[in-house]
């Protein structure tokens, strides 16, 4: 979501949707990766079945640390790509001219 929402502030502020997915992706490059990152170092325990009985929550800590891996290459290259490419013909609408005259002037 936050790189969705970063991409669109961008995407107004340039009107180019591929620029503006390419610096969302910087931007929010290295909280992802931080965030997955520690997510898969607290789960290396569990899924290498450390301790008394930790055989049986194995499979469940690779299939967290899988999950997560896909979901962070995802969020950094598939959503910035999708983005760009729904986004590819948007032209940013100039900003409405107030009416200093008092008449109304139909558009």
């Amino acid at each position: 979501m936050l790189v969705i929402s970063f991409a669109r502030e961008k995407l107004n502020e340039l009107g180019n949707a591929t620029q503006a997915a390419l610096e969302a992706g910087f931007v929010r490059l290295r909280p992802v990766l931080m965030t997955a990152l520690a997510m898969v170092i607290g789960m290396l325990p569990m899924a290498l079945g450390l301790g008394e009985g930790g055989e049986q929550n194995a499979p469940l800590g690779r299939a967290v640390i899988g999950g997560l891996m896909f979901a962070t290459v995802s969020t950094l290259f598939f959503v910035p790509v999708v983005f760009s490419m729904i986004h590819r013909r948007y032209r940013p609408q100039p900003a409405p001219q107030p009416n200093l005259g008092g008449t109304h002037v139909p558009a």
